[in-house]
């Protein structure tokens, strides 16, 4: 286990969270004090609150492409993923059902198809190629006629690779089947559009695009051919999709944070895409051996994850401890010994998956930030090239 050290200087790992953007923070600060009303009530300051939500609504909206009716706040993608599986599933309770996902979704998202499993729906688990994307050709095999529901993840958390939704998308669409897509890595990242892309159902998080923790959103459009029954019960809030008071200043959060990624989507794609070049240039010249993990056409322009043999993974990352904050995988799977079910999954052996890091890239890394890290994890990798990975 690693010990623990908050004062890392350089942050390389937003893929598991972002930074708040000063911006969002801007916005949301007033508001502890200011939007105190609930949302619900008929009075005043339950207007002014309803009103904030609905304009933090409408900025989801827009960078996804939806109606801002179709916009269900949740705690965060978790919540959202599980909603959007386990409530097709319930709503077709009583009919045989066939679910469909790949072998590197998320886990909140492959637990979740488990479960329903367990609970008598038929689950097939399509596996990727080395480069870490779904042929859509496997998933058009799949689908038969019990199929209910496909949910196949927008880009990947650890791999960065970008999967073909559109025309996965087609398919569910041609066979009436509902599609549901994780898409808590790509959003304000790759341009996202639920019509053009024929997406019934999306996650997204706030955390993820520097907005706050705690916030997150499921789309769901009029158009699916299943929509979700509800998980949490009470109140008629949202529509009756999900009971509980709307937390105004965690959406108003989230509203700003997408109103943000909107404008800055190409600067900051192409500002990540820069970085991660200088920074595989650099690393590469001081270790020609270093291997990249998945695909390099169609990835997510801030991934980064790298194998360098002979160097446990673990380690490297201890000995930068104070120095970088990067990651041997996902942040949800902390404290799991097991090792990456992604990197498994592209065939990678169990010495290079142990030997393999995950660094995110963001929108407020610099050049300088770059020029260090590789400087700190060539060095810290060439000394502990001496030591066994499994000594």
């Amino acid at each position: 286990m690693m010990t623990r050290n908050a004062a890392s200087s350089l942050y390389l790992d937003n893929n598991a969270t972002t930074p708040v953007d000063p911006a969002v923070s801007a916005v949301m600060s007033p508001l502890l004090q200011r939007a105190y009303g609930n949302p619900h009530s008929e009075h005043a300051p339950g207007w002014d609150a309803a009103g904030l939500i609905d304009e933090a609504q409408a900025h989801a909206a827009n960078l996804i492409g939806a109606s801002p009716d179709e916009i269900v706040f949740t705690s965060g993608a978790t919540e959202a993923n599980n909603h959007a599986i386990q409530g097709v599933l319930r709503r077709i309770s009583g009919r045989k059902a066939h679910l469909i996902t790949t072998a590197i979704e998320h886990k909140s998202v492959l637990q979740t198809c488990m479960a329903m499993h367990c609970d008598d729906v038929e689950l097939q688990i399509l596996p990727v190629g080395k480069d870490g994307r779904i042929d859509p050709d496997r998933v058009a095999a799949a689908l038969k006629d019990e199929t209910v529901l496909v949910s196949v993840g927008m880009a990947n958390n650890e791999i960065g690779a970008v999967q073909p939704v559109r025309e996965i998308a087609a398919l569910c669409r041609d066979r009436g089947v509902t599609f549901h897509t994780d898409a808590a890595q790509a959003i304000g990242k790759i341009p996202v559009n639920v019509i053009a892309d024929g997406i019934d159902l999306l996650s997204l998080s706030g955390h993820k695009l520097y907005g706050p923790k705690g916030i997150g959103a499921l789309y769901v459009s009029r158009h699916a051919p299943v929509k979700p029954s509800p998980l949490i019960f009470g109140g008629a809030q949202q529509n009756g999709m999900r009971a509980g008071t709307v937390p105004t200043f965690l959406c108003v959060g989230l509203g700003e944070a997408c109103h943000i990624a909107g404008q800055r989507l190409q600067a900051d794609s192409e500002h990540a895409a820069h970085l991660r070049a200088m920074l595989i240039s650099t690393l590469q010249a001081s270790i020609p051996d270093l291997e990249l993990n998945g695909t390099m056409e169609h990835r997510l322009a801030g991934n980064l994850n790298i194998h360098i043999p002979g160097v446990d993974a673990e380690a490297l990352l201890s000995a930068l401890q104070g120095k970088i904050a990067a990651s041997t995988g996902s942040a949800c799977n902390a404290g799991l010994i097991e090792p990456s079910h992604v990197l498994r999954a592209i065939g990678l052996s169990s010495e290079a998956i142990a030997s393999s890091i995950r660094i995110g890239i963001g929108r407020m890394t610099t050049e300088a930030d770059i020029q260090t890290a590789a400087a700190l994890i060539a060095d810290k990798a060439t000394s502990l090239r001496r030591i066994p990975i499994y000594s």
